[in-house]
């Protein structure tokens, strides 16, 4: 079953909860590619999560600094382990080789689904009192 966006997601800014509904996206792709077990349309989908991740970390924090979120040097520190976590994950996919057995695939899913909600959940949405503040459409940039 895919991972679907809730409400109870929004952090109450939205770049950041697009940027949240599309790693939504990227994820069900990657689950996808896994369980067709196609290695070339896995390996995509892994770089453009990789790729989409960081500009959304960046553009999360940059956000979170200019609401004046206090823990915005914790923020980053999590976003660079989420970052170490897929690549060491990935790796280890990477030399499971060929033959993916159920339970790699099983893994590798739970861990990205858990990578990205539970970071949601327990680390963004701390922001979301502040977010409240400013209109949902802010965006520093």
């Amino acid at each position: 079953m895919p991972l679907l966006w809730r409400d109870q997601l929004s952090v109450g800014n939205n770049v950041i909860d697009e940027d949240h509904k599309y790693l939504i996206e990227v994820i069900n792709q990657v689950e996808k590619s896994l369980a067709a077990k196609n290695r070339s349309e896995l390996a995509k989908d892994l770089d453009s999560l990789t790729q989409y991740s960081l500009l959304h970390f960046e553009r999360e924090e940059r956000i979170a600094k200019a609401v004046g979120y206090a823990q915005v040097e914790h923020l980053n520190q999590s976003h660079a382990n989420l970052m170490k976590n897929l690549d060491e994950v990935r790796g280890a996919f990477d030399a499971a080789g060929q033959e993916w057995s159920p339970e790699t695939v099983g893994h590798f899913t739970k861990f990205l689904r858990e990578w990205l909600i539970d970071h949601v959940i327990k680390e963004d949405l701390l922001m979301k009192p502040l977010m409240q503040k400013y209109s949902p459409a802010f965006d520093p940039r």
